[in-house]
């Protein structure tokens, strides 16, 4: 920690991930973004990180809730007839996938209530866990979100998820602009794109602070001895 015009800013993982005032956000996990068959994968989207990045975002759930470190699921939501959506977003939708969708209609996913909107088997939530509907790419936009991490003394994030330049990263954001410290999993994040994810991380790396799943862990596990 160091102090600044009398401010005392967290500088260590040890601080920053601290389980007293940490949440772990886990970001559009969802069957239709990473699960083969779902809509993602019937339209020829790469899926081929999300495999070995899985495995290391539910270690890391176990170990939040061990640390009782409140745990959040971001789940993309579109509501039926596309009522969420503006035409504005309508084509950001239209150009997001253009390289694997062409100038067709815009994608069909998350949708309210379908089977593609619930958050794969392996990360599912369990009570006690919370869940946070959004309907854009940040999970803070027009959403409860900050109002549960103030509620319940939350001063960090840790970022999972996908996809990482896209939700996580617009999530991540929205997080500093409202004054949560953010630490990115970068071994926890992925994305259809490998290109674009390596350029997000790229960026974030220096606005954010970067930990692996494993570092993280251990600061809550040892917070967990400590404690006793």
């Amino acid at each position: 920690m160091i102090e600044i015009e009398g401010k005392q800013v967290f500088t260590e993982l040890d601080e920053l991930v601290d389980p007293r005032h940490t949440a772990l956000l886990v970001v559009d996990m969802q069957r239709d973004f990473c699960v083969p068959g779902w809509a993602f994968d019937r339209l020829g989207v790469d899926l081929s990180m999300y495999p070995p990045m899985i495995p290391r975002v539910a270690g890391l759930i176990r170990a939040a809730r061990a640390a009782r470190v409140p745990v959040v699921y971001i789940q993309m939501t579109v509501l039926p007839g596309r009522a969420s959506e503006s035409p504005a977003q309508i084509r950001f939708n239209l150009r997001l996938h253009l390289a694997s969708h062409g100038e067709g209609e815009p994608l069909q996913y998350t949708v309210e209530g379908s089977d593609g909107q619930a958050v794969i088997d392996e990360l599912a939530p369990e009570p006690g866990d919370l869940v946070v509907k959004k309907y854009r790419s940040s999970g803070f936009w027009g959403t409860n979100l900050d109002l549960l991490l103030r509620s319940n003394g939350i001063k960090s994030v840790v970022m999972t998820g996908a996809t990482t330049e896209g939700c996580v990263e617009s999530t991540a954001r929205d997080a500093l602009f409202n004054d949560y410290y953010v630490v990115i999993v970068e071994d926890c994040v992925a994305s259809d794109d490998p290109a674009q994810h390596d350029a997000s991380l790229l960026l974030m790396r220096h606005r954010f602070d970067i930990a692996t799943a494993e570092e993280t862990a251990a600061v809550w596990s040892r917070a967990m001895v400590g404690a006793r």
